[in-house]
Formats: structure tokens, sequence, C-alpha cells
């Protein structure tokens, strides 16, 4: 299997620490946040691994080398300019019909294969990992009507379901995108709604961080020899619907 790690991005919501180091590089434990997806895809039976690179590459290409470190193939394509999340792709030879793709600063203890099944299984053209995240508002939210209020609701806690920047793609897609444009994927995926394109939707219930923010990042340092076992693939945990 083949999984595309985007780690181009240059990290502003981690500075000033990404100033000098590039945020898949990002230490948590003893290791790297890339070091961990890329054990983890490894166990998963990714055999080919694409960083696509930008800011700092040649700190992320130092560091990872061609993968036979960790008995791995890992290519890398370079970004001259920003490109989005899905507008590297297009740079990419020799994609897969299916592959994986997915930011380069996620830690999780998703089941990599099973969502590859998932997207394969059912033909789609996008499969989209989700999670139900809690969001608090620390203000007190007032729901009102005409100017008379109906209801005080002091710091409420909403739950969403957001996409945790984890996707298996049909290669079909990116053949019919403009070579080296900027796009983004919810651009590509709103597109492809109009068109009557098939996408999925992976639920998720287990361990997800999304290590740009600041607070994610904390919360893995704390967490994490908590929670190695279940990352390092010992104990999965997904939910498919």
């Amino acid at each position: 299997m083949q999984a595309i790690i985007l780690a181009g991005g240059t990290g502003v919501r981690l500075r000033p620490y990404t100033t000098i180091l590039p945020k898949p590089l990002m230490p948590i434990g003893e290791k790297a946040i890339l070091e961990i997806v890329l054990m983890q895809l490894k166990a998963a039976g990714f055999k080919e691994l694409v960083f696509t690179v930008g800011y700092l590459a040649e700190l992320i290409e130092a560091y990872f080398g061609d993968g036979s470190k960790w008995k791995v193939k890992i290519k890398y394509s370079r970004e001259k300019k920003p490109l989005g999340t899905v507008g590297p792709l297009t740079l990419i030879k020799g994609l897969a019909p299916n592959f994986l793709v997915m930011n380069g600063d996620v830690l999780c203890d998703l089941d990599y294969a099973d969502l590859m099944c998932k997207h394969s299984r059912e033909r789609n053209e996008v499969t989209i990992c989700s999670y139900a995240r809690k969001v608090k508002i620390d203000l007190g939210v007032l729901d009102f009507k005409q100017g008379q209020l109906k209801d005080y609701i002091e710091k409420p806690e909403y739950s969403f379901q957001v996409s945790m920047g984890i996707y298996g793609i049909n290669r079909s897609m990116i053949k019919q995108m403009p070579k080296g444009k900027r796009k983004d994927l919810p651009n590509l995926v709103r597109e492809q709604i109009k068109e009557g394109g098939k996408i999925g939707v992976y639920n998720f219930s287990g361990i997800w961080y999304d290590i740009g923010r600041i607070e994610d990042y904390q919360m893995a340092q704390n967490e994490f020899h908590d929670h190695y076992a279940r990352f390092m693939g010992k104990k999965k945990k997904g939910e498919i619907t």
C-alpha cells in the first residue's frame, strides 16, 4: 500500500517552536511525530511512503533519508510554493489506484489498513476520517428572537464531527486536476459532491491529536507513554458506519 504524508507546512500555530524545526519533526516522547506515524504505517502494511515537503525540507530529508533505517521506501516531492492539501499530489508520479493521504502532524491509533479496506470496498472517490470533537465556548451564549431572550447558556460545550486530516483517495481525483496548482481538499470534496461523486466517511472513536494545535501537542506530550502500546499498533480501536 502507498501513503502520502503532507509535511510541507510552516506550522504557524506552533511558533516559535517551528521557527527552526518543521512541524513533523516536533518531538513526542523520544521520537519525532512523523517517525511515530512512519512506524504505524509500516506495521499496517504500507511499503511506500511519499513525503510532500517544502518548509525546512532539508531537515526532514536528512532525518528520514530513503527510509532504509525503518525498512520502508521513502520518496520526496518538493513544493516550490505552498499548494494546499491536495495540490501537492499532482506533482507525484506513480500514484497507486487508491492511496492514503494524511497530514504529517496527526497522532492517533487509527487502523490505517481497515480505513483503506473500507475505501476500496465501497469504491469511494474520497473517504474522510471523522472524529467527534467537543468544543467549549468560554462565554455566556444568548439564544434570543426578536429582541427577547429565550435562554442563557453559560459556557456551553458542543460536539462536532470533524475531519481528522486522514483520507483514502482514488487516483482518478488527482488526474483531473491541473498540475502544480494550489487546491485544498475541502474544495475538491465540495466539487465532487456537486458532481454526484462518492464521498465516504470513516467514523473513528479512538485517540486523536491534531499536533498543529498547541493544546493537543501538550496533551500528546503528557499522555504519550500512557497510550504508547496503542500508538504502536498493539491495540487498535476504530468504528465503521
